[in-house]
């Protein structure tokens, strides 16, 4: 059985069964969610970070929630994730930038300082509040769980390589503005970022970043996942700019794959859009196996996105209004 937690901007779906087999129900309803993670080894276990009320978790995939962390961690919690080496190790990012670290599965949290002490946070600002900045995604290296890239938007994507003693400062060559990422645990050292001002990928680590964009017509990235069993298959969600990716009366978004050294290539035979359509957020399910929650719906592909096929949820229609904002495959 598959478990799913989509989250789109005031709800959190959370799905189990299989493909034409699903059983959904909403939950978080009216909260405006910022992000969602949950582990493999604990598909009960869910926590969302929101716009005001910081980090909620919930210990029976979504049926109950508890704040965590109040007190401790800001209000405006904006990324989460969980190290792939240990389910009870999760991190939090807010706005203003701050990060947190939780070492019990979420009861304690503390802070991870000196992160705005770097050199480069001068220049950090989020541009329709440009007075400030948050964490917009954290990603823990499969390969070593004391590596966690941050990504501030917009302004720097910064690393720490000993769980946020020290914090290292973006690199000339990272992206300004990254909005997601993905690694792989078959791939060291490799890491893909989908930035407001392009694509980027990394084979050392994120000492230095190459920029592939032959047939990527569209460059304002938002989301990224990789094959599970083949890291030189890519997928990817853009559009030209912020207003066609996040407003639903001007909405235009593809989503694009790309495999080895190749061009990238339109991947929408299935799927909505563009017009209309709000960029998905993409997650890695099987070999092959993709998901992309979108503001018309989930959709799945079997063949490393060459075509999509929706699944059978049910869909309000003030759901094609909202930006999805996360999703987890289980």
């Amino acid at each position: 059985m598959t478990r799913i937690y989509a989250a789109l901007r005031n709800a959190l779906l959370v799905a189990d069964g299989e493909p034409g087999d699903w059983h959904v129900t909403e939950r978080l309803a009216g909260e405006e969610i910022q992000c969602v993670v949950a582990a493999p080894g604990r598909p009960d276990r869910v926590l969302c970070g929101t716009a005001d009320d910081g980090v909620y978790l919930s210990s029976n995939g979504g049926e109950t929630w508890n704040r965590v962390g109040e007190g401790v961690v800001g209000d405006r919690v904006t990324a989460l994730a969980v190290s792939p080496d240990d389910p009870d190790e999760l991190w939090a990012g807010t706005e203003p930038s701050r990060v947190y670290r939780s070492g019990d599965g979420g009861e304690t949290w503390a802070e991870r300082e000196g992160l705005t002490d770097l050199p480069s946070a001068s220049e950090w600002s989020y541009p329709p509040r440009p007075h400030t900045h948050h964490v917009r995604w954290l990603e823990v290296d499969p390969n070593d769980p004391a590596h966690l890239y941050v990504a501030v938007e917009a302004g720097a994507l910064v690393q720490t390589r000993d769980r946020g003693e020290t914090w290292t400062d973006r690199v000339p060559s990272a992206r300004r503005d990254t909005h997601s990422m993905a690694t792989h645990p078959d791939a060291p050292g490799w890491a893909w970022a989908a930035a407001g001002d392009g694509y980027a990928e990394t084979r050392d680590g994120g000492e230095t970043w190459a920029h592939p964009q032959e047939g990527l017509d569209h460059r304002y990235c938002w989301s990224v996942a990789v094959d599970a069993a083949d890291p030189d298959a890519v997928l990817l969600s853009s559009a030209r700019g912020a207003y066609t990716a996040h407003n639903p009366d001007r909405a235009e978004t593809y989503v694009y794959r790309r495999e080895g050294d190749g061009a990238w290539e339109r991947s929408m035979d299935g799927l909505p859009g563009p017009d209309g359509l709000l960029r998905p957020v993409l997650a890695s399910g099987g070999p092959e196996e993709f998901y992309a929650l979108t503001n018309r719906g989930p959709f799945r592909s079997m063949d490393g996105g060459e075509t999509w096929m929706r699944q059978v949820w049910p869909w309000q229609d003030g759901y094609e209004r909202q930006t999805p904002r996360g999703l987890v495959v289980l």
